[in-house]
């Protein structure tokens, strides 16, 4: 399984409005943005995108300020354009419960961002879901230990996941509100 990048993250960020690294990584720092999702330092953000700038998917443009040090803007090209919205609308997302966490929650902020229907990304990850939790069951262990012990508490994480899933599908995103503790909570 392909390492998690945060590339077609970043080209989502970009498709909302050209951005300098300083802003990008605001929104992988803010827990209100991707804060929750992705970890990023400075580093790797810049070295994410000499990459996709190498691969044709942004390009920068140097801006000077008299007030400031120089900055970098970064906008996406047509075919950064296209290489995300096949990734946001892939229609066969991977059901691992990391990837789910990660790029399924990367896809759904990034939709809702871009003003873009959720509803075609929330049921292929459903669907995603309920096959790997479907083909776990029809495997069944016929061993007993650890790898029972694995695949139960992989198929009670799916089953947990569709549940979450089942309930975004049928109140939408901005529905789900979780309370910590008095006073607070997590809106979604």
């Amino acid at each position: 399984m392909a390492t998690l990048s945060p590339d077609e993250t970043i080209l989502g960020l970009l498709a909302a409005r050209p951005q300098h690294g300083y802003e990008l990584l605001e929104a992988f720092h803010s827990p209100a943005a991707l804060g929750r999702v992705w970890r990023l330092s400075t580093s790797q953000l810049y070295n994410i995108l000499k990459r996709l700038e190498s691969a044709n998917y942004i390009t920068g443009h140097v801006y000077t300020s008299p007030s400031g040090p120089p900055r970098t803007e970064y906008r996406l090209t047509e075919a950064g354009q296209a290489h995300f919205m096949r990734w946001l609308c892939h229609d066969a997302p991977s059901a691992s419960i990391r990837r789910v966490r990660v790029e399924f929650l990367s896809r759904l902020y990034l939709a809702r961002l871009l003003r873009l229907p959720t509803a075609g990304i929330i049921q292929a990850q459903i669907e995603a879901c309920r096959h790997e939790l479907a083909r776990l069951r029809d495997h069944g262990t016929d061993g007993s230990g650890m790898e029972r012990l694995a695949d139960t508490f992989v198929a009670r994480q799916l089953e947990a996941v569709l549940d979450w899933l089942q309930h975004i599908q049928e109140n939408g995103p901005g529905a789900l509100q979780f309370d910590l503790a008095p006073g607070t909570s997590l809106h979604f």
